[in-house]
């Protein structure tokens, strides 16, 4: 019999450590979306690291903004940032406070609220790309701006939450560069999946800017 996975909050605790050590250990977590229609539930399943000013990859590389702010802590809260013009990033703040550092949420299976996941991610042709994608994660659970800063430790009923859930084997961690990054931040193997999932969104290497001429 399988045991149903642990719904006990994760502490602040749990964040409260280096980045390399909290991004694999939330693959197989469980985090809870509340929304005016009701919750959506995402078991993570893809996740990267960014370690801050000591990282090129890093939205803090160059220090403390108001973009990035939140960044530098305290840990367990949400950043969320806005590219591209037109799609929401989610990630989780750890490490010390004063210290930047985060792991964007990649992709996830949704295992409840799938229905409300549905209506905002039209262009899915299965459940199983709702989430598949960091843009597409946020999407589905109709994560924005206004959500940037979220204590995810607060408890039950507060935007964003985060569950044990059932940590996944260790043995079926999987690492590689990060999708889409450049440069020194390139060499990084800080992108972290469970294998052989299919809700895990597809490697792709950084392709530079063409100069507007």
């Amino acid at each position: 019999m399988i045991a149903a996975p642990d719904r006990t909050p994760l502490p602040r605790d749990f964040f409260d450590r280096p980045v390399l050590e909290v991004a694999p250990d939330l693959l197989g977590r469980v985090l809870v979306r509340e929304t005016p229609d009701g919750p959506i539930e995402l078991r993570l399943t893809e996740v990267e690291a960014y370690a801050g000013e000591v990282d090129p990859g890093s939205h803090a590389y160059r220090g403390r903004t108001a973009r990035n702010g939140v960044m530098f802590g305290p840990p367990g809260h949400a950043y969320v940032y806005f590219t591209y013009g037109m799609w929401h990033c989610l990630n989780l703040v750890c490490g010390p406070e004063g210290t930047a550092s985060g792991v964007l949420l990649r992709a996830g299976e949704i295992t409840e609220g799938a229905e409300l996941a549905r209506v905002r991610r039209l262009s899915a042709r299965n459940d199983k790309e709702l989430a598949k994608g960091p843009a597409r994660l946020a999407t589905a659970l109709d994560v924005d701006r206004r959500l940037d800063g979220t204590d995810v430790c607060a408890g039950p009923g507060a935007p964003l939450n985060v569950l044990t859930g059932t940590p996944i084997d260790p043995d079926l961690v999987r690492n590689g560069p990060r999708t889409g990054v450049g440069g020194e931040g390139s060499v990084h193997p800080w992108r972290f999946w469970t294998a052989n999932d299919p809700t895990v969104s597809p490697y792709r290497a950084h392709t530079p800017r063409r100069p507007r001429t």
